[in-house]
């Protein structure tokens, strides 16, 4: 779990050599504790990853004032950049149809602390998972999304979602494919988790099409979404081994073990700003 009163800044950027010293450098000049550094060389892309957490009790330069103070040395080095404080809360909605084993999964561990965030409300296109939000105390909203219908009620999802000061949106075994402009409004702040191990079985039906292929494992996938139907970039893996024996009942079975896993693993490290997305895939760092 990331220091109760901390800051931690992302960084991707071509490699040169000093930039590990350049950012702790700037960071140590205001007095600065820090508490984890990890970084990763990208060779092929000539790119170089930072992740670096640092306390902000005894830090002299004021939050306020830090994009500022470390603009010079960004636009030295071509840097994207971004940082987030640990006492913050990004809130959350969670889009989901009728399967409910990862919303259930997802808020237990919001109730009990695991997830940092704030979930202001659900939206789903089916009623069943009403009396799950109901329970939970979170606001739950119906609608009814459908391919004919999708420019027009996907307004009112921007509507709530931006009612609410959305941060992060998961799919949780959402049924429905984003529209382009969906996708675009939330650059990386979509997590979905599809029931395949990408590339392997994208689309619908994974599982019976896995069952056909008589496949000896089946796994689950939570990506990044992008305009490409689940080939956004790959934030967290996991797969289980079956057999000849098992039909397509037991691999659902067996999948949402892992579909759980998977997507509570992405959620948490986006949260705990783990996780730094470049050119179609992911770093998670440690």
């Amino acid at each position: 779990m990331s220091h109760k009163h901390s800051a931690t800044l992302l960084i991707c950027c071509p490699d040169r050599k000093g930039l590990v010293a350049t950012i702790a450098n700037f960071l140590l000049s205001y007095n600065a504790n820090i508490l984890h550094a990890d970084q990763h060389q990208d060779a092929d892309g000539g790119l170089f990853l930072m992740r670096v957490e640092w306390a902000l009790d005894g830090f002299t330069l004021p939050i306020a004032d830090f994009a500022a103070a470390f603009e010079p040395i960004a636009r030295e080095n071509r840097m994207e950049w971004k940082m987030a404080l640990s006492e913050n809360k990004p809130k959350i909605a969670i889009f989901v149809s009728k399967y409910e084993h990862c919303l259930i999964d997802l808020l237990h561990r919001w109730r009990i602390g695991e997830l940092h965030c704030e979930i202001p409300l659900i939206i789903s296109n089916h009623e069943d998972c009403r009396r799950i939000a109901e329970f939970n105390g979170i606001p739950f909203h119906v609608v009814p999304v459908t391919r004919h219908n999708k420019a027009e009620l996907e307004q009112q999802q921007f509507a709530l979602l931006e009612q609410h000061g959305v941060d992060l949106i998961i799919l949780a075994r959402y049924m429905q494919v984003l529209s382009e402009e969906f996708v675009q409004r939330y650059p990386n702040r979509v997590i979905n988790i599809h029931h395949s191990f990408l590339p392997a079985f994208d689309g619908a039906k994974p599982y019976h099409r896995a069952h056909a292929r008589g496949v000896k494992l089946i796994g689950a996938t939570s990506h990044y979404v992008t305009e490409q139907l689940d080939e956004g970039p790959i934030i967290e893996q996991e797969v289980t081994r079956i057999s000849h024996r098992d039909d397509v009942d037991d691999l659902i079975q067996k999948g949402r073990d892992l579909e759980r896993m998977v997507l509570s693993r992405a959620v948490r490290w986006h949260l705990d700003n783990r996780i730094l997305s470049y050119n179609n895939k992911t770093v998670i760092f440690d």
